[in-house]
């Protein structure tokens, strides 16, 4: 075939290729599609070449993206061995105590509350979930009853753990703390809105049925009931710890209680009728509640109640610093020891809060060993044996050495009245007294006198010993077991005062639970003297 025989389409087709390559190249011999096979030949090498290279050079992508099965339900995991090893931990400082000061009493501490409640929460006595009612807080005490220098404080003995260690060493146990509380909840439920405690009109005051009897001597109208009634309850109080300044569960009663004592104090210092037996009770409950506060307010208020005791000390030419008290004007002639010993336990709290108690101190003492001595003719203290007994007067007249009333009852009186002026066990004095109280006045059943029970339980406790074991044993489970419990109403927290056969014991209800509530607080309201050895 010639070129003239190839269509025009073929000729443009195969001049278009070569003038691809080279526009002036010469036209060859050869045949078109020769040079056209040749070029494609070239042009797959080429190509060949450049895939086979790029082969050669490949390198892994950064990223390499595997497979994840899907979860199969019958597919499960290899166990895991998740063993956990236990890491040994070493206390370097660790401490052994041998022998702790709580042994066998464990008495929880209850939660403070800044409000006082409304209700009881509190088990009642005897029960062993029963609690005692301490507070923590207060300044350390050495509130040591024999001591004549000031104390920092009068809480410390009755909060926290000294309580407790005074609960546990002095044999109190959880039924007797229940019993306080209880008694505690009862003074609660019959205050009076103005803050006293009132002879004749407590029971009004409780919303519980049925009610409680009034008292029938020295009531309102007099006044001075009202005004000793208001201070016994809070003797009760502060004796368990409880104040009108640290939060607690009777913060509002102790504070409406001290507010209504300030308020019917009269500007002498006296309250009610202004009977020195009342004003003695009333003096000895602000200066308790001043040494357990150091609250600036009552400073005042106490120290004039004091005053007030001091000028009407009886003073004779025969004592350089006078002598005791009467009910009413100092009296020379008749000191009156049921009198006397509630004025002397005031000064003792005076001492204690830092107040100014004048001779007052020098002049019980006077008292305290010229009445003995009356009551005892030709006894010599120094010369009595372990085994002998006193007598202690009810009235002793300065002047002429008469004396009324001496018994073995009246011991009791003399007992702490000796404890709180100073003496210890191995004074012939003391000795005998206490002989005298062990040999004829532990209390055999409820009612009892709760008054020189009172006395009894302060000044055996401090003598401490066989005799305090004694007393103890009987006196602690015959006051729990002798308090009305819960489900009778008014009365729940309360003794009976029918039959007490204290000579004032008209005044009811209010003054047997204070006497009661007192004397199983003693493991903790004052501190022994025999720590002072």
């Amino acid at each position: 075939m010639t070129q003239q025989d190839l269509s025009d389409e073929e000729f443009l087709d195969d001049n278009l290729i070569d003038e691809e390559f080279d526009d002036d190249a010469p036209v060859s011999a050869a045949p078109a599609w020769i040079i056209s096979l040749a070029v494609h030949a070239l042009l797959l090498l080429v190509m060949s070449l450049i895939v086979f290279g790029s082969m050669m050079i490949e390198e892994e992508p950064p990223i390499r993206i595997a497979a994840v099965e899907p979860p199969s339900e019958d597919k499960k995991e290899d166990p895991v061995d998740r063993k956990i090893e236990e890491v040994p931990i070493t206390v370097d400082d660790e401490k052994i105590v041998e022998d702790p000061v709580v042994t066998d009493l464990d008495v929880p501490v209850e939660d403070i509350s800044t409000e006082d409640p409304i209700e009881d929460t509190v088990e009642p006595k005897g029960r062993e979930e029963a609690v005692a009612s301490v507070e923590a807080g207060g300044p350390a005490a050495f509130m040591a009853i024999g001591t004549n220098s000031n104390a920092a404080g009068l809480k410390g003995s009755r909060t926290g753990g000294k309580k407790r260690r005074g609960l546990n060493d002095g044999g109190g146990n959880r039924a007797s703390e229940s019993a306080v509380n209880a008694a505690l909840m009862w003074f609660k439920r019959h205050q009076s809105d103005n803050g006293q405690w009132d002879v004749d009109g407590y029971m009004d005051n409780c919303q519980d049925n049925p009610k409680c009897e009034p008292g029938t001597s020295h009531t309102k109208d007099q006044g001075d009931g009202d005004a000793a009634c208001t201070a016994y309850a809070l003797l009760c109080f502060l004796g368990s710890g409880y104040d009108h300044k640290t939060p607690g569960r009777f913060k509002d009663t102790v504070k409406k209680g001290i507010d209504w004592l300030k308020q019917n104090q009269k500007a002498d210092g006296g309250f009610g009728n202004s009977r020195n037996y009342e004003n003695g009770v009333c003096a000895m409950a602000l200066c308790e509640a001043y040494a357990m506060t150091f609250d600036a307010t009552l400073k005042e208020p106490a120290q004039r109640a004091i005053d007030k005791l001091l000028a009407n000390q009886a003073k004779t030419e025969k004592y350089e610093y006078g002598v005791g008290w009467n009910y009413a004007a100092a009296t020379p002639t008749r000191n009156d020891s049921s009198v006397t010993g509630w004025c002397v336990m005031a000064l003792k709290a005076a001492k204690m809060a830092g107040l100014d108690v004048g001779d007052g101190w020098e002049g019980s003492k006077a008292w305290f060993n010229g009445a003995w001595k009356a009551a005892n003719p030709g006894k010599d203290p120094e010369s009595l044996g372990s085994d002998d007994k006193s007598l202690f007067p009810y009235t002793w007249n300065a002047e002429t050495d008469e004396v009324k009333g001496s018994s073995a009852g009246r011991a009791s009186i003399g007992a702490l009245c000796s404890v709180f002026l100073g003496n210890r066990p191995g004074d012939g004095i003391l000795d005998s007294l206490t002989n005298s109280i062990m040999d004829s006045q532990v209390p055999t059943s409820y009612p009892t006198n709760t008054y020189y029970m009172y006395y009894n339980t302060l000044a055996i406790f401090q003598y401490d010993g066989e005799k305090w074991d004694n007393w103890n044993a009987q006196v602690r489970d015959l006051l729990v077991d002798a308090q009305h419990g819960r489900g009778s109403g008014c009365f729940d927290g309360s003794w009976d005062y029918e039959g007490t056969k204290f000579h004032g014991h008209e005044v009811g209800r209010l003054l047997s639970t204070a006497y009661c509530c007192l004397s199983l607080e003693v493991y903790y309201r004052f501190d022994r003297i025999n720590k002072l050895k």
